[in-house]
């Protein structure tokens, strides 16, 4: 199979990723506690209509519908002997999505946590959870795939599983961690430990980064960490829009198209190659983040002032690397309506 990817990066300064996958279904009719790969079958115009937004509000690759596609999250709804053919699924809807496009478009392959512990204080091993990556992954690329995404791990050990799986099935690959705990993963990897693990992996991927956490600056100081460390390899931004607040019953991100925007600019002069949103980020936020990048000139390297200025403060006042930073700030200046 091709590395398309491989050729995008050789010819782009950077790329758009998609938006959130749960936030879009739910505005679409997903029920809390469903299980979103059951649409790759049952609601596939809805999948397709997922899709299709990325790609019309400038994506240059989507992720499939297929983050809880294995067989610990799908035992729980009494389907873990399904994780194959639902990441299948996932991966020709996305196929046909982007075969139908005027541009080169990227279909990856999402593929999330076990949701289960590994290491001394868990119960998975490495022999299953690498069992169970390679069953999603081998579903992903029979599918269409371009390339495999696994996407919000927090543990080092879960992440080399990963590596694994996907040198097994022959697939390029990108992996994103989510550093949600003072500037750490939740399992304590910082930054740099991530850096310093991409590399001395025997099968390496294509772009690494960090998605989800907690806001777009802290995410955009995790991503700075990545570049302190002088990597040659592409980096991946894909932050929230905004922070969650609950709200008439519902979770909804306060991030602006315009504040995406900022984002989007600031990710790519901090790094990031790849350049994307994870919980919140809808169409509009995606076409304001295109439309900046295309005509935002590149800048210096931000300061963590100028993040929180434009972004908002960090939620905590270290990256948990010891390193001095910006005091937390708890507003941002004003910005148009969305």
């Amino acid at each position: 199979m091709s590395d398309a990817l491989t050729r995008a990066l050789a010819s782009r300064d950077w790329l758009l990723a998609d938006g959130a996958t749960g936030t879009n279904l739910f505005n679409m009719g997903l029920m809390s506690g469903d299980a979103p790969e059951f649409w790759n079958e049952t609601e596939t115009d809805k999948i397709r209509a997922l899709y299709r937004g990325a790609v019309d509000a400038g994506s240059d690759l989507f992720l499939t519908n297929s983050f809880g596609a294995n067989a610990s999250r799908l035992k729980l709804h009494d389907a873990a002997d399904r994780a194959y053919a639902l990441s299948k699924l996932s991966a020709e809807l996305g196929r046909e999505i982007a075969d139908a496009c005027a541009r080169d478009i990227i279909v990856a392959g999402s593929v999330g946590p076990t949701g289960e512990i590994m290491g001394a204080a868990g119960t998975l091993s490495h022999e299953d959870a690498v069992a169970m990556f390679e069953e999603t992954a081998a579903g992903l690329r029979d599918g269409g795939a371009d390339v495999l995404w696994v996407e919000t791990i927090s543990a080092p050990e879960e992440f080399k599983a990963a590596a694994e799986a996907f040198a097994k099935v022959d697939m390029p690959w990108c992996g994103t961690m989510s550093f949600d705990t003072a500037g750490r993963t939740m399992m304590g990897m910082t930054s740099a430990d991530m850096v310093t693990m991409v590399e001395a992996l025997p099968n390496p991927p294509i772009a690494f980064g960090a998605n989800c956490g907690v806001g777009a600056s802290d995410l955009l100081r995790t991503v700075l960490g990545f570049a302190a460390q002088g990597t040659d390899r592409p980096i991946i931004a894909k932050g929230n829009a905004g922070i969650p607040k609950f709200e008439d019953g519902h979770i909804h991100y306060d991030g602006t198209p315009d504040l995406m925007a900022d984002y989007a600019v600031l990710a790519r002069d901090s790094g990031a190659r790849i350049i994307g949103g994870c919980c919140g980020t809808t169409p509009p936020h995606l076409a304001a983040m295109r439309a900046a990048l295309e005509s935002r000139p590149r800048g210096t390297t931000p300061t963590l002032e100028q993040i929180t200025e434009a972004l908002g403060g960090f939620s905590s006042a270290g990256d948990g690397t010891g390193d001095d930073v910006a005091p937390t700030r708890t507003r941002r200046r004003p910005r148009k309506r969305a």
